[in-house]
């Protein structure tokens, strides 16, 4: 086939590599020049993605991957177009589509009858059937399930491991009438491998959902599932510590049945997904209390870390606070929705100076995100906001001076820091 994949970010330039490796030629489209520069070169715009480094290489030297900031052109072309361009929601929740209704307005331009358009980004439920459909008709002026097949099939995968997690987890796929499901079920199955997985309830591969409302909800609520549970183990490890319990342990005591899967508490939720996918969730449901109850409990964790901190360090004014991690999580550079930013403003709000390290990051990477960046400064106290790898073997050796560590992610070394108190969420 003849694919276009929309956005070469992060999820849509491994999609694209991927399909080339199945043999099928393909376009990557993106605003950016940069980006479709590097892609025609073989050279991956970003870092961190497993593998992505050698299969792009391979690929765009086996004649199968190119890229195009001509979406229309690309999209004329194609049999197939897939969609991964980013959606926002702004403080208050409600969906910001801007970028995503001038890529439908682009690919309305080259639309041609016979192809299957599939979004694979995360959406509110019906915007596939009720905003893309007539946008991709009036752009276009073809009929959507009768000219051409619109579906909705959304990314499960996490930035780091994508090849792995497009074999381990099951494709989604639901469209606007029978036949596009049926059609985006057949093309997704063309381009993906499958690990067998005993665990599912149906045979891993693609699976028929039915239409796009359900493709949509799905995606909705497994993230938003997310959120909840670590909300939930987030109270409970507030309330551990109130009674000198370590929440750890009851969590692994918990989980030893198998009714229980209550994850892990921590300083923040960050990244594209799961602070974000329950607020499109509740735009659709805005009376779902439970959900809007835990967003706002895991909101609350930065702050409640820098208070554990001035619990145990007394006043903060003055105070020289390192803040180690600006990801928001280990082993990956990039700062979507980071505990960074919360964690910063908190420690200044209480009168400290606090000063940002990352070993992802250079000093002036950290300046240009509006982060005070760290330059070997003498501070008192120190706060894990990122459970990078390099953290496990740090300790006091490293930062002398230090009285107090707030560890939000229990992921130093307890006898590296014997001598000073070490505090812990949920300890």
């Amino acid at each position: 086939m003849k694919i276009c994949v929309v956005a070469l970010g992060k999820i849509g330039l491994p999609l694209a590599v991927q399909f080339a490796a199945k043999g099928h030629e393909v376009t990557g489209a993106d605003v950016s020049e940069r980006v479709v520069a590097m892609v025609n070169e073989g050279t991956a715009p970003f870092p961190g993605e497993a593998d992505l480094d050698v299969q792009l290489k391979r690929a765009v030297e086996a004649g199968l991957m190119t890229a195009t900031t001509d979406t229309a052109a690309a999209v004329a072309a194609a049999e197939a177009v897939v969609v991964v361009v980013p959606l926002f929601v702004d403080a208050d929740g409600v969906p910001d589509f801007g970028w995503m209704d001038a890529a439908t307005q682009a690919i309305a331009k080259g639309l041609r009858p016979g192809t299957l358009v599939s979004y694979e980004t995360t959406l509110p439920v019906g915007t596939t059937r009720t905003r893309w459909a007539p946008m991709l008709e009036q752009g276009s002026g073809l009929t959507a399930g009768t000219d051409f097949d619109l579906v909705f099939s959304p990314e499960r995968v996490l930035t780091g491991r994508v090849f792995a997690d497009l074999r381990r987890y099951p494709k989604l796929v639901g469209g606007i009438n029978e036949r596009g499901t049926a059609r985006g079920v057949a093309f997704y199955q063309q381009v993906l491998d499958f690990d067998y997985r005993a665990d599912l309830p149906r045979p891993n591969g693609v699976w028929d959902m039915g239409n796009a409302e359900a493709a949509e909800l799905a995606k909705l609520a497994e993230t938003t599932f997310r959120d909840v549970n670590i909300g939930l183990a987030n109270q409970f490890a507030r309330y551990a510590d109130t009674i000198d319990v370590d929440i750890d342990t009851v969590i692994d005591a918990c989980n030893s049945q198998p009714y229980s899967h209550i994850h892990r508490p921590g300083i923040a939720v960050g990244g594209h997904c799961i602070p974000v996918y329950p607020r499109l969730y509740l735009w659709n449901d805005p009376a779902a209390s439970v959900v809007r109850a835990a967003r706002e409990a895991n909101a609350e964790m930065p702050e409640y870390a820098v208070q554990l901190l001035a619990d145990a360090y007394g006043d903060l004014t003055d105070a020289e606070v390192l803040v180690l991690g600006a990801s928001y999580r280990g082993g990956v550079k990039e700062t979507a929705f980071s505990g960074v930013f919360p964690t910063v403003a908190a420690l200044k709000a209480r009168g400290a100076q606090p000063y940002v390290s990352d070993p992802m990051y250079t000093p002036e990477e950290l300046a240009a995100l509006g982060l005070p960046a760290y330059h070997g400064q003498p501070v008192t106290a120190v706060v894990v906001q990122a459970d990078h790898a390099e953290y496990r073997t740090l300790g006091l050796k490293d930062l002398p001076g230090v009285r107090v560590i707030v560890d939000g992610r229990r992921v130093t070394d307890p006898e590296r820091w014997a001598g000073i108190r070490r505090e812990v969420i949920g300890g």
